[in-house]
């Protein structure tokens, strides 16, 4: 019998061919450079490694966050303490004088001990004077001069207290008030006889803050 000669195409319609028929000739793909694959694992790795040093570093403060900021704070200076908590201005930024007389039980508390005295630079009482406040910030509350000389927990904010300021009755927080120069403060634990404590309060000195002036090496000098 002759031999039968199948189309010339027809090899295309047996079962894997098509696909053969249809794909591209592996020299016609083009090859990936050999640094390719090596780059963009270490280029994974190094995010990894980043991800999981960053967890730990969070993980480490949260865990151990308390502590942390106690050391912080045990090494910082018990004034920047105080400023930082009553957000203050820097010092110098301010400069203000003030009377207060302070009465609890009837006596009035002698601020010119020594414990008394110069107990923070922002606000504090000095030369052994027993009245006088000097502030050198601004911002500085009046309760950061009780707190620094210990009496605010113990006598000033556990009592309910009388206040007079500059010869006025004062119904507000006077813990919370800044001073102004010349104010003139009245404080007193239990009920006293008022007009005693005013007029000598009127009667006593505040000096004038010495003016800024510049000296001849260019310092300034208060």
């Amino acid at each position: 019998m002759p031999e039968k000669t199948l189309p010339k195409d027809y090899d295309v319609y047996i079962p894997g061919r098509f696909e053969e028929s249809n794909s591209v000739p592996s020299e016609s793909i083009p090859e990936l450079p050999s640094e390719s694959k090596p780059k963009s694992r270490g280029l994974t790795i190094a995010i990894v490694l980043f991800a999981v040093f960053s967890v730990g570093i969070f993980s480490y403060y949260f865990i151990n966050q308390t502590d942390i900021d106690e050391q912080i704070i045990q090494n910082m200076d018990p004034q920047e303490i105080l400023a930082n908590q009553y957000n203050i201005g820097e010092f110098g930024s301010d400069h203000a004088h003030a009377a207060i007389v302070v009465i609890i039980n009837n006596k009035q508390v002698n601020f010119a001990q020594q414990q008394f005295q110069i107990s923070s630079k922002y606000i504090h009482f000095e030369n052994n004077n027993p009245y006088l406040i000097h502030k050198h910030a601004t911002g500085v509350p009046l309760e950061m001069l009780f707190v620094s000389i210990g009496m605010k927990d113990n006598c000033i904010s556990n009592e309910p207290c009388i206040v007079y300021l500059n010869g006025e009755r004062y119904y507000f927080d006077i813990l919370q008030y800044e001073i102004k120069h010349n104010d003139r403060i009245l404080i007193s634990v239990g009920e006293i006889e008022n007009s005693k404590y005013l007029k000598y309060l009127e009667s006593l000195k505040i000096f004038d803050v010495p003016k800024k002036s510049i000296t001849s090496n260019n310092d300034i000098s208060i």
